[in-house]
């Protein structure tokens, strides 16, 4: 179905700030990054609301904007207090993955749903396991904790997003990826050109593929369609409402 004018017309913003962001940082361009950044999840979430999505989605991506700004800021106690905005915006996907998810539609090729998700599970423990055990020699002491904690929340929601389809899955794994990016900076490891172009470019692509999939499925519940939620237990839309630190990288492109 055809989003209304509004929608496309915040969908375009949200794009055109999204690219402007990215070639600023491509040209290592400071004020236009500053500027644009806090602009996004806004927009985003505008463009949600429009589309009458459930209101627990416009708070994860408000809490998304929290945590771009205070990344913006290349101190220990923003990195924190941006860590745990984020954190709570997890928590919030979390929520919605329990609402509008089906465990019998894990993302992913062949096999019972049930060893799909074994199978997801499994990698997701090793991918956390991995990443964090490579990590925690070169992590400053006192990130170690912070870090291995919002990594398993983080890894958590991941494998969530798995329960809404194939572009959720992408959207959770591509978040995944951008925040191992950032945490590889807080180590001090070797960091590719640009960093901070990659982080802000698999962050901006999860947080949308992850907003179109619970719009989606909020959609479905909405006009009436059966679906199945995490529990396996079918439900149809009478029975829910859909409203309801290193100098040498960037924490999501904050510097």
């Amino acid at each position: 179905m055809t989003a209304p004018p509004a929608p496309r017309l915040l969908l375009g913003l949200f794009g055109l700030a999204a690219l402007g962001d990215l070639v600023a940082l491509l040209a290592a361009w400071d004020p236009g990054h500053a500027v644009l950044k806090p602009l996004l999840m806004p927009l985003l979430a505008a463009y949600v609301r429009t589309r009458r999505g459930p209101r627990l989605l416009v708070t994860a991506l408000l809490f998304g904007w929290g945590g771009d700004t205070l990344l913006l800021f290349d101190t220990e106690p923003a990195f924190l207090a941006g860590m745990s905005s984020f954190a709570a915006g997890h928590l919030c996907y979390l929520a919605l993955f329990k609402r509008y998810g089906d465990t019998g539609r894990y993302a992913g090729p062949g096999g019972s749903p049930r060893a799909r998700g074994a199978a997801l599970g499994a990698a997701y423990t090793l991918a956390l396991l991995g990443t964090v055990a490579l990590l925690w020699p070169d992590l400053p002491a006192d990130m170690r904790g912070p870090v291995a904690g919002y990594s398993l929340l983080l890894t958590t929601m991941a494998f969530g997003a798995t329960t809404l389809g194939a572009a959720a899955a992408a959207g959770g794994a591509l978040f995944l990826l951008s925040d191992t990016l950032i945490a590889t900076g807080v180590a001090d490891w070797p960091q590719l050109p640009r960093p901070d172009f990659a982080i802000m470019l698999t962050y901006l692509a999860a947080q949308f593929l992850l907003a179109r999939a619970v719009l989606r499925e909020a959609a479905l519940r909405g006009s009436g369609s059966h679906h199945r939620i995490g529990t396996g237990t079918a439900v149809s839309s009478a029975d829910s409402a859909t409203t309801t630190p290193s100098a040498t990288t960037s924490r999501r492109a904050g510097a």
